[in-house]
């Protein structure tokens, strides 16, 4: 998770208002912000208002960042945080994704519809199990990089980490004697 120089200068010259930096900085990491939310929601419509809200925050807060952790662990954080605003401050109403499935469509394959059961699941538990499961499994962080971003032990990753495979496998076994 380190940053070339070539970052830390885009970075500087963002926080002193130069657009076009800005501009490279969000070119090169939009694609990331955008998998952590879709991964977040299990949506493209949610994921692209958490990315847009996202990149609206990244232009607010860029001239907080201060070089003291690594750019993308400082980005996690702001996007996850981004997320958690995003799904308190959402309506009652349907969300994209509950509405997407509502219209009569032809059903998908086995492994989709598991995969989607299990993504719906995983949204059940608590925060930090969710966030410990999109870093680590979703991101590919190590639990010390997932740590950094949640501000937390390693230990408590690895905690956050076995709880989820625990619920996993207790919703897997309820699947398997009522599918």
């Amino acid at each position: 998770m380190t940053g070339s120089g070539n970052q830390t200068d885009l970075i500087k010259q963002a926080q002193t208002g130069d657009r076009g930096a800005f501009e490279a900085l969000l070119r090169t990491h939009y694609d990331r912000i955008y998998r952590i939310a879709f991964k977040w929601c299990g949506n493209q419509a949610d994921a692209e208002d958490i990315t847009q809200n996202a990149c609206l925050k990244l232009a607010r807060s860029i001239d907080t960042f201060r070089f003291q952790s690594d750019f993308l662990t400082w980005l996690y954080r702001l996007v996850i945080n981004t997320a958690k605003d995003w799904a308190k401050a959402r309506p009652k109403h349907l969300t994209h994704h509950e509405a997407e499935t509502h219209h009569s469509e032809p059903p998908a394959g086995d492994d989709k519809v598991y995969a989607s059961q299990i993504m719906a699941f995983v949204r059940t538990m608590p925060e930090r199990e969710q966030v410990a499961l999109l870093l680590v499994f979703g991101q590919d962080l190590s639990h010390r990089e997932a740590a950094t971003v949640m501000e937390c032990t390693e230990s408590t990753v690895s905690w956050y980490i076995h709880e989820a495979r625990k619920k996993l496998r207790t919703f897997q076994h309820q699947e398997c004697r009522h599918g």
